[in-house]
C-alpha cells in the first residue's frame, strides 16, 4: 500500500476535515497511532499547515465518506494511472568517466582501422562520442593524433563485445544491401 506523500501534512487535514478513526488515518498516513491522536490533541505537528488529499488526487471524497460510515475499512491511496514526467524513462546520454575520455580516440582508431564498414553515427553511439571527433581523427586533424594509438573498445571498457558485434553485423547488412541495389540498377 502507498502512502500520501505528505503523511503528516495529510494526517492533520483528516483529523481536521474528517470523522475517521484514529486507526484509519494512521494506516493510511502509515504513522503511529499515538501520533495521529497526538495531532488530534495539538500536541503533534503544531503549526503543520493540512494538505488536503482530495485535491491532490490521492483520495476520492466518496472513500473517505464509505470510510467514515464503516470504522473497519481502510482508505485506498488512488493509483497514478498516467505517470508523472519525472518517473518517464527519457532519452539518457552514457555518460563517460573523465578517466575513460582519453582513450575514446583510440577505440575511434581501432574501429575505424578494422571496421571501415561502421558508419559515424554508429560509432559514435556504441563508444559515446560525437561525431565532430570520429571525422577529426578519420582525416588525421585530431589535437592529439600522434598520440593515438588502435585499441580494441571492448578491452577498453567503452562497450560491450555484444553491442560491438550487433553494430557489424547490421553494418554488414547495410553494405549487402546497397551492393545488391547498385547490381539491380546496372
Amino acid at each position: 500500500m502507498s502512502t500520501p506523500l505528505m503523511p503528516k501534512s495529510t494526517a492533520v487535514w483528516l483529523v481536521e476535515n474528517t470523522s475517521l478513526t484514529f486507526e484509519q488515518i494512521s494506516k493510511f498516513c502509515n504513522l503511529h497511532i499515538l501520533e495521529i491522536q497526538g495531532i488530534a490533541d495539538g500536541e503533534v505537528a503544531v503549526g503543520i499547515q493540512g494538505k488536503n488529499p482530495i485535491m491532490s488526487g490521492e483520495l476520492s471524497k466518496e472513500e473517505i465518506q464509505k470510510c467514515e460510515m464503516d470504522p473497519s475499512k481502510h482508505l485506498e491511496i488512488i493509483k497514478d494511472i498516467i505517470p508523472l514526467s519525472s518517473t518517464l524513462k527519457k532519452g539518457k546520454k552514457k555518460f563517460t568517466p573523465a578517466s575513460r575520455r582519453q582513450v575514446i580516440p583510440d577505440a575511434i582508431s581501432w574501429l575505424l582501422k578494422y571496421h571501415p564498414e561502421l558508419a559515424d553515427p554508429q560509432i559514435a553511439k556504441l563508444i559515446g562520442t560525437t561525431k565532430t571527433t570520429i571525422t577529426s581523427i578519420r582525416n588525421r586533424e585530431h589535437w592529439n593524433i600522434q598520440n593515438i594509438t588502435p585499441r580494441d573498445p571492448v578491452l577498453l571498457a567503452l562497450c560491450s563485445q555484444s553491442s560491438l558485434t550487433d553494430a557489424i553485423i547490421k553494418a554488414k547488412k547495410k553494405k549487402d544491401r546497397l551492393k545488391k541495389s547498385e547490381n539491380v540498377s546496372k
